[in-house]
Formats: structure tokens, sequence, C-alpha cells
């Protein structure tokens, strides 16, 4: 909670790498335009910005992506607030939500 965005992003794309070692290109906004994270490992690190004639709101496709997930994962209740008293559970949660997510889609195109 103490560390910032862009300093936690570099042990964050160090460590991913062991999972995800797939990964060539990330998308983030101008928080983490730094060089300590575009040097942190071999992923792309692509800033979006807004156009610069833009005003006001608008939505740009790659940015909400993660937002958009989260706001879907968290229309469970037991995921609105932090309940979880270990990360195992916490993590058992965010599968279930998932899968209940993943399977109302499912039916709603067969």
């Amino acid at each position: 909670a103490s560390v910032q965005d862009r300093d936690g992003a570099v042990p964050l794309l160090q460590l991913s790498r062991r999972s995800f070692p797939f990964v060539e290109r990330v998308f983030a906004d101008s928080a983490y335009a730094g060089e300590r994270v575009a040097q942190a490992t071999n992923i792309a690190i692509e800033i979006v910005r807004k156009p610069p004639d833009q005003v006001g709101f608008a939505v740009h496709p790659k940015r909400w992506v993660v937002e958009r997930c989260f706001a879907w994962l968290n229309r469970n209740r037991r995921l609105a607030k932090d309940f979880e008293g270990t990360i195992h559970s916490a993590t058992a949660f965010l599968y279930a939500a998932s899968v209940m997510l993943l399977t109302r889609r499912l039916a709603r195109y067969t």
C-alpha cells in the first residue's frame, strides 16, 4: 500500500516472466512512463495516452480492459471488499467469480 505504482511495476514485471513468459507487450498509463519500468524486462511497455485534441472524458479501448474486468469481478458481493484473511481464500473466491462470469457468458451463447 505504501509503494507507488511505478515502483511496484518493476518487481511485478520481473516476477511475471516465470508465470507468463509469452507476454510480449503491456499497455499502461502515463504513471508507468519511467526508464526503470521500461528497462525492467524485455516486455515492451506501451504508454496509452489520450489524444491531444480530446476534451473531456473518452473511453480508450486498450486502457479500460483491466478496469472493466475488475468491475465485472466486483459485482460479486464477496469480492466487493477485502474480507478474506488469507491470499489463498481470496484467490479461491477470485477463481469462483471468474468461473461464474464465464459460465454466464457461455450460457448466453448456447
